[in-house]
């Protein structure tokens, strides 16, 4: 950012200098800001932004500044004193106590009787007559008190008083003292003060946008009769056995009428046999759209006992909002604009060529009949709003227009700012960075394909200690219903492990597809990432009780993460050093240091693995020197005692691939 010495072009934020005056203070590099300030950085109802900026002027006098905030919509300002880095850098920060937006800018002063201050303390040193220096001091004070208020006024007009005197020593001990001068300082002449350009803004989202477990669920597979089409009330029966896993989103697929025209058979095939139930993305038919409930899943009135039901165990339901058409989808034949028109009059089938989706069609968002399209969008998710759904994860937003994105999630939050968007953008990084500064609250990531050491360490440094971790909200998901990716195919049950362990400690937020707990992992072919009998296409019941099943191991990841404070947050994350390319170590420390959980993960799901995790125990607040201190592993209970440098760790896959270690001085319980 270029240096500015202009005021923000804002009534209340103008300078107050005479026409023609200029400030002497430089104000640049402004930080945090995303792109110049045309997008928003994020942040977590309850936490802090930290706000720095170069400052200076010409000369040798002091300068004093502050950080000015407020709400979005807020008349006054706020204000948090700028304090001194180094460099001519300079900090303030303000805490963030509600959901919604706030904006800031720095504002900057000559501190000119803190520069008086400090040279009279100079030149009383040695020893030279400050008779006239006196006067300036005086004069300045004046100032500051016809500028005080209240008793800080009274302080100011007494203290002249008593250094109304010839005796200058008596006058130097009121005008020199400490306290005296912190008073004067609250009110400085701030006429030429010099502020930043443009006003930066932070988006404040609620608790559960930093902190969340997804569980994704297809409720037509939950009836208790075999082979039957389940309903919100079957599915609503697992419900407590989720939340015990420790989930707190329940992720739902669209749950609309499903087109008949061209449905999809079982395991993709072109043709549908009788009894086929086709594909929840191939939204609407003659019983309705997108703003319709399928009617084999129950009604609007079976699903509010659904919504209820998760909200009542202490979750929420999240639903996906996929803009795609079946072509009996009634907005076909009511809109036939809103489509792309063929040369022979039919409308584009979606592609991704050589792929074709025969029982989708995409939609068409420019041209004349923008507005009403864009319009009809916003309908449908306020619909869905109230009815009890503030979460959104977003199929395939990368295919549809940008600007509509930052224009209906800014629609939304408007009305209410705790709505989540999750973005499912797997695609090219620019785009996917794109979703995210227009609004998208959370966003998928590569994690599903980074299994080695390198690749993990590499992209989490990448998404937080680059300009992403100011906007990008990461979301990994080890499987999806399209990801079955072949290190779960091959690794078996300790590869779910250790990607849950993963998945679960890396990131704040994260999610998995229902049967990832009973380790499926069969594609539909050799060197295909889709399932085999895939629950997109069809009615698939579980047992879900079985000897194998990892519930009761993610029951417990998610217990530690819900009691540990460290495991809360994404951009906290620090990688140890271990000599073994198998085993990657990551440490994460609660903000007032009081919670240290490092993290020990076997990447090799097939092989026992050992080697030393070198731990920098100084930079996280432990005992040094060959001092010891506690490694406690809080899945299994084990204590070891461990020092700074390395300590031996040996994991074997097929008992645990992992420690998730909470370290504390010696005797700790």
């Amino acid at each position: 950012m270029a240096y500015s010495t202009n005021t923000i072009a804002s009534e209340a934020l103008q300078s107050s200098a005479m026409p023609g005056e200029e400030t002497r203070i430089v104000i640049g590099n402004v930080t945090p800001q995303i792109d110049c300030g045309r997008f928003p950085v994020k942040r977590i109802v309850g936490e802090t932004v930290t706000v720095e900026a170069d400052v200076f002027r010409d000369g040798h006098d002091q300068i004093a500044g502050a950080v000015r905030y407020r709400q979005r919509g807020a008349r006054e300002w706020q204000e948090a004193p700028l304090t001194f880095v180094d460099n001519d850098r300079w900090r303030g920060s303000f805490a963030l106590e509600e959901v919604g937006s706030y904006e800031f800018t720095v504002t900057a002063w000559t501190n000119t009787f803190g520069s008086w201050f400090r040279d009279m303390q100079k030149r009383v040193a040695a020893g030279q007559d400050v008779r006239s220096e006196l006067l300036e001091g005086r004069r300045l004070i004046e100032a500051a008190a016809e500028r005080a208020t209240g008793a800080d006024q009274q302080r100011l007009q007494s203290g002249l008083r008593e250094a109304a005197t010839e005796d200058v020593s008596a006058a130097l001990a009121v005008m020199l003292d400490d306290g005296f001068a912190e008073v004067v300082q609250r009110y400085p002449d701030r006429s030429a003060a010099a502020m930043s350009a443009p006003l930066l803004e932070v988006k404040v989202d609620r608790e559960r946008a930093g902190f969340s477990a997804w569980y994704e669920l297809f409720p037509r597979s939950y009836s208790t009769t075999p082979g039957q089409h389940g309903t919100f009330r079957d599915a609503a029966r697992r419900l407590p056995a989720v939340r015990d896993m420790g989930f707190n989103v329940i992720y739902l697929p669209p749950i609309h009428p499903i087109g008949r025209i061209n449905r999809k058979g079982r395991n993709n095939t072109l043709v549908a046999e009788s009894g086929d139930v086709g594909s929840p993305w191939a939204i609407g038919s003659a019983e309705g759209g997108h703003d319709a409930i399928a009617p084999e899943l129950g009604t609007e009135e079976d699903f509010a006992f659904f919504v209820q039901t998760v909200q009542e165990l202490g979750m929420e339901v999240a639903l996906d909002f996929a803009i795609q058409c079946a072509p009996d989808h009634p907005w076909v034949k009511a809109h036939p604009e809103w489509f792309y028109q063929r040369l022979d009059g039919t409308i584009r089938f979606a592609e991704n060529p050589p792929k074709k989706y025969e029982d989708i069609y995409p939609i068409n968002f420019y041209g004349p009949h923008q507005a009403d399209l864009w319009n009809e969008l916003l309908r449908v998710v306020r619909l869905w709003v109230g009815r009890g759904v503030r979460i959104f994860r977003v199929d395939n937003p990368h295919t549809k227009s940008v600007p509509f994105w930052g224009w209906l999630i800014g629609e939304i939050q408007r009305e209410d700012p705790g709505v989540i968007f999750l973005a499912e953008a797997f695609t090219r990084p620019k785009m996917m960075q794109a979703l995210a500064k227009e609004g998208f609250t959370h966003s998928y990531t590569y994690f599903t394909w980074r299994n080695t050491k390198w690749e993990l360490t590499e992209y989490l440094t990448e998404l937080t200690t680059t300009e992403m971790a100011q906007y990008y909200r990461p979301n990994f998901w080890p499987n999806t219903p399209d990801i079955l990716h072949e290190f779960l195919q091959h690794g078996g049950r300790p590869a779910f492990k250790l990607r849950f362990v993963l998945a679960a400690t890396m990131s704040a937020n994260y999610g998995i597809y229902s049967g990832y707990e009973l380790s499926e992992n069969i594609p539909v072919r050799h060197g295909s990432e889709e399932y085999l009998d895939s629950e997109k296409y069809q009615v698939r019941q579980r047992e879900w009780e079985q000897p194998h099943s990892i519930a009761p191991f993610i029951s417990r990841v998610n217990q530690i993460r819900r009691e540990h404070p460290a495991l809360q947050q994404t951009n906290n994350i620090r990688f140890v050093h271990t000599d073994s390319e198998s085993i990657i170590a990551y440490v994460k420390q609660s903000p007032d240091r009081s919670d240290t959980i490092l993290t020990v993960v076997n990447l090799d799901p097939f092989s026992t693995r050992e080697c030393q995790v070198y731990v920098p125990a100084w930079e996280l607040g432990l005992p040094t020197g060959g001092a010891p201190f506690v490694a406690e592993d809080l899945l299994t209970d084990s204590r070891y005692t461990w020092h700074d440098g390395g300590n031996y760790v040996r994991l074997d896959p097929r008992h645990e691939p992992a420690h998730i270690l909470r370290l504390s001085p010696e005797g700790f319980r």
